[in-house]
């Protein structure tokens, strides 16, 4: 080899999909190689013209359009560009011009040929575009995961027994004795306007136990007042992993699986055993039988370790974030059980909220606690404030303790901005809507995302009702929280290279959270409320806005893709902080990427930074009219 063909061949095998090549085909390679110059602003290809080579940026900057004119992406030195029409008749479907001097590689289409059939790395990276990638390298993590693919209706190993509400609890006891099951439906005799009955509630084992036996109730009363009532179900068309948390976070032992309000069957404890892989459903059991906050500070050292286990199981961002959240607010319940049980019982009915990544089923291990009070509108602080201030700073000091730090901003109940009652949370937020100033618009940042944890939770989902409804009836306030939530961009530069932090601790690192995870669910929010999805999780928001039909065809996807791919990269670098005894952080350094990470994650960057884009377009700044 020549010492052109030499250096050529150098620079192949530093890029994908050459990186992955044996040296000896590289060198071949670049013997055959043809190097073509290009002053800025050249046109490369037009659409439909011929194309017999395989191109790779030298130097320079390279822009690929739609046909319409749209600019499509832009390229830089190591990518490819080509291939699309190598593959489609040799013709160009995407126009490329230079933005700046260049020099591009020439591979002959026989070459490329080749190595499209003699090496699936090659082929399998030229086959697809950025995007495509992007979603496969997402799809093939979730497709290894068991409780990810399988559906809900998969576990369930028998259909429900049922019995109607004009039952005696006798009859009903009899009936499961009979069936030898644990637990049995009670339907609504009267029927629904379809002409079906409605589930009334479930009675368990245990609501004979503790309702009956222990209570001495006549065996002959109503099954009405033994039973549970309206419980918690879960519809047939969710994930096995998603029953898994719901049992986990309302300390369920019996779910009712419901088609359209059919029962279906009824999930036992023992059913989600089997499949639950990690140790995340005896974390939260060993919390809630925990007696001292000394017990409890000693098990949150295993909260480390469940999500180690969980990552090393191939569970995706979504159950990750859904178990570290429920575990996260059992530590919660617990201590408001505590605090209730060393201060006695509330004077007035009140709601213990979560905010934040907690309310939204995505936390991880780098977590401050963010929490607030809903008290009933008969609140009144002479009489009852040093009751709730008493409770709000046991739990927050027992949360630091467990390993959930003070929130820096003072987003916490011992905060006597945050205890508010049900009246005045209503007027709170009705005025950071109606006067989006920018601490309002901070503040709907962070408290738009909650969720009721202890005592009356229903509030929570009440107060959540009145914000999507408030914020999707006022352009206004979406073009100012879609602005506001543009100030966190994602860390790519020009020619899609990272751009990391250039001074302090984490200098020369990119913090995912700041710059991926956080503008990512901020830009999600504003379309939620668009559409009025009242869901918390940025996945399932997502879920509502596709359905809603607002955004470009294949957008919505992609930010999934990008969200879920964002997020696991750091979830499998905090997991690689605690596996060396460092203190987890949001902080990586693109050097310690492999380049499949580095190439995807430009890719997911790209997709927040189009989204981005398309968020300012579609919610427009306004006046607010007088």
């Amino acid at each position: 080899m020549e010492s052109e063909q030499i250096e050529i061949a150098s620079f192949l095998a530093q890029y994908p999909p050459f990186n992955e090549l044996p040296e000896e085909v590289v060198n071949n390679v670049a013997c055959q190689i043809e190097i073509s110059y290009y002053r800025a602003g050249s046109e490369v290809f037009k659409f439909g013209d011929k194309i017999h080579e395989l191109c790779m940026i030298r130097s320079g900057a390279i822009e690929i359009y739609r046909r319409n004119g749209d600019l499509y992406n832009r390229l830089s030195t190591g990518d490819l560009f080509g291939q699309l029409g190598l593959l489609m008749g040799n013709k160009i479907r995407l126009p490329s011009r230079t933005l700046e001097d260049s020099l591009i590689y020439f591979i002959p289409e026989r070459v490329f040929t080749e190595l499209c059939e003699r090496y699936q790395s090659f082929s399998d990276f030229v086959e697809v575009d950025d995007r495509s990638r992007l979603s496969n390298a997402v799809s093939r993590h979730n497709e290894s995961n068991e409780l990810m693919i399988s559906k809900v209706t998969a576990l369930i190993s028998r259909e429900s027994v049922h019995l109607d509400d004009k039952a005696t609890i006798r009859q009903a006891a009899q009936k499961m004795s009979e069936e030898s099951v644990s637990s049995l439906l009670i339907m609504t005799s009267a029927l629904n306007e379809y002409g079906e009955p409605e589930l009334a509630g479930i009675l368990t084992d245990r609501d004979l136990r503790n309702r009956v036996v222990a209570t001495g109730l006549d065996l002959d009363s109503p099954v009405t007042e033994a039973m549970t009532r309206d419980p918690v179900t879960l519809d047939d068309d969710a994930y096995a992993f998603e029953a898994m948390l719901t049992m986990l976070r309302y300390n369920l032992h019996h779910l009712p699986v419901l088609d359209n309000g059919r029962p279906l069957g009824v999930l036992a404890t023992s059913d989600i055993i089997r499949y639950e892989s990690q140790s995340s459903l005896y974390m939260v059991s060993n919390i809630l039988r925990r007696q001292t906050l000394e017990e409890l500070v000693q098990l949150s050292k295993d909260v480390k370790s469940c999500f180690v286990r969980m990552v090393h199981e191939d569970a995706n961002s979504h159950m990750i974030g859904s178990a570290m959240a429920v575990i996260g607010r059992s530590f919660k319940q617990r201590l408001l059980e505590l605090a209730e049980d060393k201060l006695g019982r509330p004077p007035v009915r009140y709601c213990f909220l979560a905010l934040g990544s907690m309310a939204r089923d995505e936390q991880l291990v780098v977590t401050d606690q963010d929490n607030a009070l809903i008290l009933d509108n008969s609140y009144d602080k002479a009489r009852h404030g040093e009751y709730f201030e008493a409770l709000a700073q046991f739990v927050s000091d027992g949360l630091n303790a467990c390993g959930y730090s003070y929130c820096s901003g003072g987003i916490m109940a011992t905060n006597p901005r945050w205890r508010k009652t049900r009246k005045q949370w209503e007027e709170c937020f009705a005025d950071w809507i109606d006067n989006p100033d920018p601490e309002a618009l901070l503040n709907s940042s962070i408290f738009f995302d909650l969720d009721g944890v202890w005592g009356k939770t229903k509030w929570a989902d009440q107060l959540n009702t009145f914000i999507v409804r408030r914020a999707r009836k006022s352009p206004h306030f979406l073009g100012c929280l879609a602005r506001n939530s543009l100030s966190r961009t994602p860390p790519l530069g020009f020619f899609k290279s990272f751009v990391m932090e250039k001074d302090g601790e984490h200098r020369n690192s990119i913090n995912l959270k700041r710059r991926g995870t956080a503008p990512t669910a901020d830009l999600i929010r504003v379309h939620a409320l668009a559409v009025g999805s009242r869901a918390q999780n940025s996945f399932e928001r997502l879920d509502d806005i596709i359905k809603a039909d607002i955004l470009p065809k294949g957008r919505g996807t992609d930010l999934k893709d990008a969200l879920e791919f964002i997020s696991m990269v750091r979830i499998r670098h905090q997991v690689l902080d605690i596996e060396a005894e460092r203190r987890p952080d949001n902080n990586i350094e693109p050097e310690n990427l492999s380049d499949f990470e580095r190439r995807n994650l430009k890719e997911a960057f790209q997709v927040l930074s189009n989204s981005q884009r398309f968020l300012k377009f579609r919610y427009p700044y306004t006046r607010k009219q007088k």
